[in-house]
């Protein structure tokens, strides 16, 4: 076992996102999973009807203790929910762990539209979260959210990724999959300005609950294990597309995927 990622996000009852499915991912890729919880929250495949935050002290203490122990070869970051909560994580990863790299999925929206984060943590998110990112992976919501400005056509995309960039974080992956379409494509943006596009064909499927997640945390773990970055983005893609192909099909609404498929393509 190789690799030791810290995941610092909120739980998700459901199993199919947040923590359950870092953990999964990160263990099913070879890596070592420890977390840091932010919030609990009451979801399903139909959606998001509770969120609990865990106090932020107590956050730090999660984060203090892993790191103290056992440490970290990266740090996977998902939902944050507040910015005290926020402004925790930054001083642990500042006094504790600032050359380990980090990736950063801005959880924002559930599957079903439904606001993750507190109104003013998004300030707070962008000020000081995205510039610790070694990787920052928005879908295209959450990149408009971030960057204040509007990439309603893909040949959009570079310029939108491109200003997350001048935001302070190292790279960005910015996800296509809310685009129309039967092709995907992931845009890449790496600290040497290189830009490499991903383009996959659309699975026809509701079973994308916790896909976001599951990339980030297939990459995170890849950092973790001495990939480069690249590397690591081509690896989790493949993963998380074998992952909705043999999704298992349960609930009702946007189901979970499957995160133990068997791993010969990786």
């Amino acid at each position: 076992m190789k690799g030791r990622v810290l995941i610092v996000a909120g739980s998700d009852s459901g199993g199919g996102a947040g923590v359950q499915a870092d953990i999964k991912t990160v263990t099913a890729l070879g890596g070592y999973a420890m977390t840091a919880i932010t919030a609990l929250t009451a979801q399903n495949t139909e959606g998001v009807f509770g969120i609990h935050g865990v106090p932020a002290p107590f956050v730090a203490q999660q984060m203090k203790v892993v790191l103290d122990d056992i440490g970290a070869d990266c740090i996977k970051i998902g939902m944050l929910h507040r910015p005290d909560i926020i402004r925790a994580v930054v001083d642990v990863i500042n006094a504790n762990c600032m050359n380990v790299p980090v990736v950063v999925d801005p959880v924002m929206f559930a599957k079903g539209g439904a606001s993750l984060l507190d109104d003013d943590a998004v300030t707070a998110l962008k000020e000081n979260i995205v510039p610790m990112a070694t990787l920052l992976t928005p879908n295209i919501p959450e990149a408009e959210a971030l960057a204040g400005m509007l990439a309603s056509h893909k040949d959009q995309a570079e310029t939108l990724a491109r200003h997350l960039l001048t935001l302070g974080a190292r790279s960005v992956l910015l996800k296509g999959g809310h685009r129309d379409g039967d092709v995907v494509h992931d845009l890449l943006i790496r600290p040497s300005g290189a830009a490499d596009i991903f383009s996959t064909s659309r699975i026809n499927t509701v079973n994308t609950h916790g896909t976001g997640c599951t990339l980030a945390s297939a990459i995170a773990v890849g950092l973790a294990q001495g990939m480069e970055l690249l590397d690591a983005v081509r690896r989790g893609r493949n993963y998380v597309i074998e992952a909705i192909r043999t999704a298992p099909g349960f609930g009702q609404g946007h189901g979970p995927l499957n995160h133990t498929h068997p791993l010969t393509n990786f």
